[in-house]
């Protein structure tokens, strides 16, 4: 029986074509499309398996469509509720948006921001919360342990990553505890950043009576369409949100980072069940028996007295969204500026949009400060990083590298006035690829207090300036040049 000879360049040949073909195929952006070409044309054989594992999106599309469509259709029975029923006079048209705006003339600059929130993203805007604001994993671990204690009713936690070491066991004890009593206890965690063994490490709770459910299982490794969302909400009136994974890293004993700066906050007030919906929709879609599915009842959505509190809005994004609603909200923001605009993130690789904002605004003369850590956990990001903020130092934005430690904050603040807090960073893979959740703080009190951090931290960062640009090596400007090429797939 005759043998097919394949020759090194025909295999070669198949490999582009069959990649090319299904870049095209996928429909991506222009930029992500020659980045996917150039790996399959410089990693020939391997190139197309990186795609296959990375940049395919298979049934994406679908099971996300069919989830979009489930989050709208709880999104307008929640808000039909009694919940909000005072507020939305016509759920179809806009969700009753205008109804949700600021009437004071000091926030109308504002208007334009919490209607595309509340259109787009679907966050009612709260006039009711109390903010407490968390700058290390220490003091917010500590007081979210006491919060579990107090538990009554229910615990609704959702993270990303949740690792096997002390953090972790101390938490899943403090909820078995919990469940035990009677406490409904739920947790979602992510299929890519679940711990080692993590059925074992689980046993005590879910034998205790709580429920453990994994997010988007893979057959196959893939870094796409993770839940990267930090959510626990504590009988429907305390909320967490923020940057803080589950682990001691988080905590600042990671021998390689050291010291840990993030961003978390905890809140009081109608936000939270904006949180809750947000662990619903989530927990809901987990669940194949509709039996299993979380209702939309006062149970998880309690009464909260009402008072003049903090003004914020939710808002989720993700590979389920019609619009990149968080990378829409942090471009409203910065066209909203008028005196300054501090963002701390630890991965900056902005798609087209957030990059010509940001040197439109440093070349306007608003003091425009970008900080990313000097000490990076992925190498390809940072120098992807560096090669962005080149130009914006020549539009006048002021960049740096924090030194002391690892930044891990993901905020964006304009004119001591409006915050945005929480999951998503200033990448192309939070705008689009992960499932991401920020609040939208307007208060100026607590603004300025993430300000005073931002503006101790720069005490412990270089100035990223002209001069260290023109004193690094040629090696660098390689390094930063490729990374920028395929800065669409990181």
């Amino acid at each position: 029986m005759p043998q097919l000879a394949f020759s090194p360049d025909l295999l070669l040949m198949l490999n582009i074509f069959f990649a090319a073909v299904i870049v095209f195929l996928e429909r991506k952006n222009p930029g992500a499309t020659w980045a996917w070409l150039m790996v399959v044309l410089f990693l020939p054989y391997i190139g197309f398996v990186i795609y296959l594992f990375i940049g395919l999106e298979g049934r994406k599309r679908n099971t996300f469509i069919i989830k979009s469509q489930m989050d709208r259709e709880l999104f307008i029975s929640y808000a039909q509720t009694a919940f909000y029923a005072d507020k939305v006079k016509d759920i179809e048209d806009k969700y009753g948006a205008s109804e949700c705006v600021f009437e004071d003339s000091q926030w109308a600059n504002f208007n334009g921001l919490v209607f595309l929130n509340f259109c787009a993203g679907l966050g009612f805007l709260c006039h009711n919360n109390r903010v407490d604001c968390y700058h290390d994993g220490n003091t917010k671990y500590e007081q979210m342990l006491k919060d579990i204690q107090s538990a009554e009713n229910f615990i609704h936690l959702q993270y990303y990553i949740v690792r096997n070491d002390e953090l972790g066991y101390r938490l899943i004890a403090a909820l078995t505890k919990k469940a035990a009593e009677g406490v409904e206890v739920r947790f979602l965690v992510d299929c890519m950043g679940k711990p080692s063994g993590y059925k074992k490490m689980f046993e005590p709770l879910t034998r205790a009576g709580g429920h453990l459910d994994i997010f988007l299982p893979m057959y196959f490794i893939r870094i796409n369409y993770r839940n990267h969302r930090k959510i626990c909400v504590i009988d429907g009136k305390v909320g967490y949100i923020g940057g803080l994974n589950i682990g001691d890293e988080y905590l600042g004993k990671s021998k390689r980072f050291g010291n840990w700066r993030d961003a978390h906050i905890r809140i009081y007030g109608n936000s939270v069940k904006e949180l809750n919906l947000r662990f619903i929709m989530d927990w809901n879609y987990t669940r194949a028996e509709k039996e299993q599915k979380l209702p939309l009842n006062t149970k998880y959505f309690p009464v909260i007295e009402d008072f003049d509190g903090i003004k914020m809005q939710i808002v989720s994004s993700g590979p389920d969204c019609r619009w990149p609603n968080i990378r829409d909200g942090f471009i409203k923001m910065i066209t909203a500026a008028r005196k300054s605009i501090y963002i701390q993130t630890p991965y900056f690789v902005p798609d087209d949009s957030i990059f010509e904002t940001l040197k439109i605004a440093g070349l306007s003369g608003i003091d425009v400060r970008i900080m990313i850590p000097a000490n990076p956990d992925h190498p390809f990001v940072y120098w992807a990083a560096l090669s962005y903020l080149d130009e914006l130092v020549a539009a006048g934005v002021k960049c740096y590298k924090y030194h002391d430690g690892f930044v891990h904050s993901k905020l964006v603040m304009i004119d001591g006035q409006v915050t945005s807090v929480g999951t998503a960073n200033i990448d192309i893979r939070s705008f689009k690829l992960n499932f991401e959740i920020n609040a939208f703080i307007y208060d100026k009190e607590k603004t300025a207090e993430f300000e005073k951090q931002f503006l101790e931290d720069i005490e412990h960062c270089a100035l990223i300036d002209r001069e260290f640009y023109d004193m690094r090596s040629n090696w660098s400007k390689v390094k930063e040049s490729v990374s920028r090429l395929i800065s669409p797939l990181l």
